[in-house]
């Protein structure tokens, strides 16, 4: 049963983990480096094609069964208006164990928001930092990952805790692919999740997590000669404008619901009407019931906007990816984690964020998870990514110990687990 105290206590065993994490320290800051080298830009499908099997590879070191998956792909929205398919790497499927007692769903992604030849090499900043793409947000989470799995299955309690490993191309965009693998593997008996995205760069953690959407409005007017005609066509941009006022006014309609139009595609010559405005935009919601009503506020200015004369068109997307709030079960799992670190030093805080990541999948297929468990870093999503190097050790001894106290029972997957419903 899970105590604070037990938590905070180091066995042999652990120390046993913490000496060989310790040591593999310059090999999981090189392994990053060298997967920092590879592309794999969320929309450069040649890349992240040629890196999955170098992932593969370097997992199939776990004793587990590793199968690469090729997706679907998905629907967006192209400039022309049209839905069309989209194609995205591999999913990365890995199962150990899964008749065994405790079971946990760990989750990460291998893609990241640069496109080929923006950002490239890995630079050494002196202080314990390296900058290069993708080294925090996650490479360098991926590899922390493998080694404290590694780190915990060369102890003797690897037979009381099995696990499956999902590993997406498509996190950056949405996971609109890979969604449905990340929902399968937690809801096939998952008790907790342990998600890779990156810590702060002060070692914090996030907490609760907003929802977040993802629209296109398109919309189709009529188009005329502007000089010659003018009354004859139907503007598909003014129609856009107005919708744009109405999506931004419901900011600060509600608590914690944020939206924001990031692009209106249309129009041409100014001598013509425009016929075409796709109006591109996300919105963010802290519950459930903060997500329908977002989405049935844009909704009704959708409708309003085609009901403009003249003026048709069809919504797409919507939350992709549902909050995760602090309930109970979320709050005892921090609770954890936090003694968990104090057994190696670590004060952990958890701090509820906007952002979003697999780790809301996850929750709302049931299962209470932690979702920055990966190396400490900053300045992600930018040219001045970077990563702190000591970090490495720290964040795979924390998920080794984890792990452990998983498997002996310090912590309580089960209790855990049941408090979902409260």
């Amino acid at each position: 049963m899970t105590t604070l105290t037990n938590l905070t206590e180091l066995t042999p065993l652990d120390e046993a983990a913490r000496e060989r994490l310790n040591d593999a320290a310059q090999a999981m800051i090189a392994r990053t480096s060298a997967w920092s080298d590879v592309n794999t830009g969320s929309w450069n499908t040649a890349g992240l094609k040629a890196f999955a099997p170098m992932l593969a590879e370097a997992f199939s070191e776990l004793e587990a069964d590793v199968e690469l998956v090729q997706t679907e792909g998905f629907e967006a929205v192209a400039d022309n208006g049209k839905a069309e398919a989209r194609e995205t790497g591999p999913v990365l499927q890995i199962t150990a164990r899964p008749e065994a007692e405790v079971q946990v769903v760990l989750s990460g992604h291998y893609d990241t928001v640069f496109p080929a030849g923006t950002f490239e090499g890995v630079t050494d900043l002196g202080d314990g930092r390296l900058n290069g793409p993708g080294l925090a947000d996650m490479k360098g989470g991926l590899c922390v990952m493998l080694e404290a799995l590694k780190a915990f299955e060369a102890g003797p309690l690897k037979d009381k805790l099995g696990y499956r490993i999902v590993i997406t191309p498509d996190e950056e965009i949405g996971n609109f692919a890979s969604a449905e693998y990340l929902t399968r593997a937690a809801q096939a008996g998952a008790m907790i999740g342990m998600t890779y995205e990156p810590a702060m760069e002060t070692g914090a953690m996030s907490g609760g997590r907003k929802g977040s959407a993802v629209f296109d409005i398109v919309l189709h007017g009529k188009a005329a000669h502007a000089g010659r005609a003018k009354e004859e066509g139907r503007s598909a941009i003014e129609a856009a404008a107005e919708l744009v006022l109405g999506l931004e006014a419901l900011n600060g309609k509600r608590a914690g619901v944020t939206l924001n139009v990031g692009s209106i595609d249309a129009g041409s010559a100014v001598n013509i009407v425009p016929d075409l405005a796709i109006v591109r935009f996300g919105a963010r919601a802290p519950d459930a019931a903060s997500a329908e009503w977002a989405t049935s506020q844009i909704k009704a200015l959708f409708e309003k906007a085609i009901a403009r004369d003249g003026i048709s068109g069809h919504l797409h997307g919507g939350f992709y990816r549902p909050p995760k709030p602090r309930n109970e079960a979320q709050q005892a799992l921090f609770e954890a984690v936090h003694a968990t670190g104090r057994a190696i030093g670590l004060d952990l805080e958890f701090v509820d964020t906007g952002g979003v990541c697999e780790g809301n999948n996850i929750f709302a297929a049931g299962v209470p998870n932690v979702d920055t468990l990966g190396v400490r870093g900053g300045r992600i999503h930018s040219h001045e990514e970077f990563v702190i190097t000591d970090s490495f050790s720290e964040r795979a001894t924390l998920s080794a110990l984890i792990l452990n106290r998983l498997a002996d029972g310090r912590l309580d997957a089960k209790r855990i687990k049941s408090l979902m419903g409260n």
